[in-house]
C-alpha cells in the first residue's frame, strides 16, 4: 500500500493524493482490499482506466483501489449459437475489443477506441456509434459489499438505460455497492459486423443504416472517426486529455422541439413522447465553439487556458496542461449555464465528480 497522486490515473489528468492506495491484480486481491476498507470504515473509490472520473485537487481521503486484473477468455458456444467471451474487469477495453475481432467474433466493433477498462463498461452502459454494452453483455460478476459475497447479474438484472444501470444507480460519490470483477459478452462468430445503427458511421462505410459491413473495417472506421474528434487517447494530443463526452445527450419531452430552431438534431428513444437531443449541437448553438476557454478565445479567463473545450469536439473538456479540477469545472459550469439560458435545457455531467460538484 502507498499513497500517490491520482491525476496520472485519470485520462483528464486532474486529482490530488489518495489517502491510501491499493493496486489489486486478481479477483481475490480486489475483494480482500474492498473488505478491508469496509471493515476499517474507510471511504472507497474504485479506479481502473480512469476515463470517467474528475477528482478534486484535494484528493480522496479514503482508500483508492485500482482494479488491475487482466485477461480475455474466448469461451464455448452458447445455445443460441453466440460465443461467450469473459473479460477481467481491469482489462483495457479497446484491447479486449481487438482480441474479439482477431478471434473472428463481431458485436463490439462499434465500441472500438473507448478508453478505460472492461469492468467500467456496464456501469453506465457505455455506448457509441449506435452500439451500447447492453446489446451484447451476457452478465457481470460482482462483489456485493453489503453481504461480502460474489454474485452475478444477468443483462436484464442490470436495468440498463441510456448511460445508466443498476451498478451506476447504486454508486455514491464514486463508491459502488457492487464492485465489478469480470464481464461476459455473447458475440457472433462472423466476419461482418452487427447492423450499423449510426448514420455517420454508415456514410463513412458506404452502407445504408441497418446493413452490415466488414467488422474489421468498422473498427478501423470508428477509430478514425473517434481520432478526428480527439476521442482516442494520444499522449501527444492535448485534445485527448479528457473524459470524452462531458455531458450526456439530454432526453426531453418531444414538445421541447417546438422551442428549438428548425432542424435541431433529435433521435428517438424507447419511451413514447420523449426524444434525445444532441448535447454537442446545443453547446455549439449556445455560443460555445470548439476551443472555448483557450487563450485568445471566449472564456479564456475562466481557466487561464489550462482547460478548454476540445478544438475537435465541443462535448469534451480538455486539460491543456497543468489544469486543476477547478479549471475543468469552470468550463463545464459556463457551458451548462449558457445552454440553460439559451434553450432552457439543463445538461448533466457524464463522468463521476469525486469530491467536487458542478
Amino acid at each position: 500500500m502507498n499513497t500517490q497522486l491520482l491525476a496520472p490515473l485519470t485520462t483528464t489528468g486532474v486529482g490530488g493524493p489518495a489517502g491510501t492506495f491499493v493496486r489489486a491484480d486478481t479477483e481475490e486481491r480486489i475483494t480482500a482490499a474492498v473488505a478491508a476498507a469496509d471493515a476499517a470504515g474507510e471511504e472507497l473509490l474504485i479506479v481502473a482506466g480512469g476515463s470517467n472520473l474528475v477528482i478534486d485537487d484535494a484528493g480522496y481521503p479514503g482508500t483508492v483501489l485500482q482494479i488491475a486484473n487482466r485477461g480475455v477468455a474466448i469461451g464455448k458456444e452458447l445455445s443460441d449459437g453466440r460465443i461467450r467471451v469473459d473479460i477481467a474487469a481491469g482489462h483495457p477495453w479497446d484491447d479486449a475489443v481487438a482480441q474479439t475481432l482477431a478471434a473472428g467474433l463481431s458485436g463490439l466493433e462499434a465500441l472500438s477506441g473507448i478508453p478505460g477498462s472492461a469492468g467500467a463498461t456496464p456501469v453506465q452502459n457505455v455506448g457509441a456509434y449506435g452500439s451500447e454494452v447492453a446489446h451484447t453483455l451476457l452478465e457481470a460478476k460482482v462483489y456485493e459489499r453489503a453481504t461480502g459475497t460474489t454474485t452475478h447479474f444477468g443483462n436484464a438484472g442490470l436495468g440498463f438505460g441510456y448511460r445508466d444501470s443498476l451498478l451506476k444507480r447504486t454508486t455514491a460519490n464514486g463508491s459502488p455497492q457492487y464492485v465489478v470483477l469480470s464481464v461476459a459478452f455473447a458475440l457472433q462468430r462472423r466476419a461482418d459486423s452487427a447492423p450499423i445503427r449510426y448514420a455517420e458511421l454508415a456514410r463513412s462505410l458506404g452502407v445504408a443504416a441497418g446493413e452490415r459491413a466488414d467488422a474489421a473495417a468498422v473498427r478501423a472506421t470508428v477509430l478514425a472517426l473517434r481520432a478526428s474528434k480527439g476521442m482516442v487517447l494520444d499522449a501527444a494530443d492535448r485534445d485527448t486529455y479528457s473524459t470524452g463526452s462531458f455531458f450526456t445527450n439530454p432526453i426531453v419531452p418531444a414538445a421541447v422541439l417546438d422551442s428549438l430552431p428548425a432542424g435541431a438534431p433529435n433521435f428517438p428513444v424507447d419511451t413514447p413522447g420523449l426524444v434525445k437531443l444532441s448535447a454537442a449541437w446545443l453547446i455549439d448553438k449556445a455560443g460555445f465553439a470548439k476551443g472555448f476557454g483557450l487563450e485568445g478565445t471566449a472564456g479564456a479567463a475562466l481557466a487561464g487556458g489550462r482547460a478548454a473545450l476540445s478544438t475537435k469536439h465541443t462535448l469534451a473538456i480538455t486539460n491543456r496542461g497543468h489544469a486543476s479540477s477547478a479549471d475543468v469545472l469552470a468550463i463545464a459550469r459556463a457551458v451548462r449555464a449558457g445552454v440553460l439560458e439559451r434553450f432552457g435545457i439543463e445538461l448533466h455531467n457524464e463522468p463521476l465528480l469525486i469530491g467536487c460538484a458542478l
